[in-house]
């Protein structure tokens, strides 16, 4: 039995589409017409084929509904459902079209008989190394359901700091915004409108208000150019990262940044420790589950330190040691997983460095957006009274000239 996209429409002209089980297009076909709607298209869902956007999705799902299916998957299997019904409930209760039809496709691949790890390895677009290895630990000692649980739990805590980080930052964006809009508006539009009032005055205007003004026509100008200027500028910092040299001396600077390294490396490296702790108390090696946590960093500086302390642990070193060599990582992670490894409690000790990582990266953001919005508020506030000024100094002098 496998599965089926379909598209229909009924006697009103109403399109219906979605995902159903079936030994056969023929089948679907049949079981469409017997719910009174005429088939306009049948394909078979595959996993490779889906991957790259055939079957219409083409973006990796994002990180809150992967989460809320990963859930219901771990929640039905942990109560004893067969696998095969689970997923099938996954599938027939979701809402998200992609879900639809990676889990109805998954479904048909268990029921041909390939292991949950192997089915979901056929959409690696939404599935990443990451679940494959876990899962395939947990079917190879039994404990599915909690490897289940473990992931479901990673990628609601992952969104959840996604989320968190968002929102720290979003009120300081718009902020610098409405700042810029704020000074653009008052150099393009407002300025000129007073400088007409003063065009006529035989006298010299102070010098904050030539600045101002200077500034206003300079802008007023050459706009075209600013924006030709900044956008090629965009263009080629694009350019330039797609350089792999280029992009790891940029990525090494912002790890070595003042106040930005110091958040890029918390959180990089609680992204890596967690990932490995789920890893590590899945029954994965600690070799492969280096490897493949080191798959989810995104700076490449310290992916390839996490790639050298991997090859330091194949030569026989301890992974603590290895890590420590690359000079990558803060020494409270490292003295956490030498106690792990010392304890025997490797996962335990990972989970634990990844909680003090990610409280540090929360504490950095609330006291970076503290200090941050007020300084730009008083930036904000300096240019806005600087214009103001520049605006209301001729007035004050021609009035005291009328006197």
């Amino acid at each position: 039995m496998g599965a089926f996209e379909y598209s229909a429409v009924d006697n009103h002209g109403k399109v219906y589409k979605g995902v159903k089980s079936g030994d056969s297009p023929r089948q679907i076909r049949q079981i469409l017409r017997d719910q009174g709607l005429m088939p306009v298209t049948v394909e078979a869902v595959t996993g490779r084929e889906s991957s790259r956007g055939s079957s219409g999705w083409r973006r990796k799902p994002a990180g809150a509904s992967l989460a809320l299916v990963m859930r219901q998957l771990a929640t039905m299997v942990k109560s004893g459902a067969v696998l095969g019904d689970a997923l099938n409930v996954v599938s027939e209760q979701t809402d998200q079209a992609w879900a639809k039809k990676v889990f109805a496709g998954i479904r048909s691949h268990v029921q041909e008989g390939m292991s949950l790890a192997s089915a979901m390895a056929e959409y690696p677009e939404v599935f990443p190394d990451l679940y494959r290895a876990t899962i395939e630990a947990g079917e190879h000692t039994g404990r599915l359901d909690l490897v289940l649980e473990r992931l479901a739990d990673y990628t609601e805590f992952k969104q959840q700091l996604h989320q968190k980080i968002i929102l720290a930052l979003a009120y300081p964006l718009l902020l610098t915004l409405v700042a810029l809009l704020v000074v653009v508006g008052l150099l393009g539009y407002v300025v000129p409108q007073i400088v007409v009032v003063f065009s006529n005055v035989n006298q010299e205007l102070p010098l904050l208000t030539r600045v101002v003004i200077a500034l206003s026509g300079f802008f007023r100008g050459q706009w075209p150019w600013i924006l030709i200027v900044l956008v090629g500028s965009f263009l080629i910092a694009r350019l330039l990262m797609k350089n792999p040299g280029v992009r790891m001396k940029v990525h090494g600077f912002m790890m070595t940044a003042p106040l930005l390294g110091r958040f890029l490396r918390g959180l990089e490296v609680a992204r890596f420790a967690r990932t490995y702790s789920i890893l590590v108390a899945s029954g994965v090696s600690a070799l492969d589950g280096l490897k493949i946590a080191g798959g989810v960093v995104n700076n490449l500086s310290l992916k390839k330190a996490i790639e050298d302390a991997a090859r330091g642990v194949r030569e026989g070193k301890s992974i603590s040691k290895s890590l420590a060599m690359t000079n990558s990582f803060p020494p409270m992670v490292i003295y956490l997983i030498a106690s792990g490894e010392t304890s025997a409690d490797l996962g335990q000790m990972l989970d634990q460095a990844a909680g003090s990582q990610e409280k540090e990266v929360e504490v950095f953001t609330g006291l970076a957006t503290a200090i941050f919005e007020p300084v730009l508020i008083l930036l904000m506030g300096g240019l806005v009274l600087m214009i103001v000024l520049a605006i209301l100094m001729p007035v004050f002098e021609l009035n005291q000239l009328v006197r």
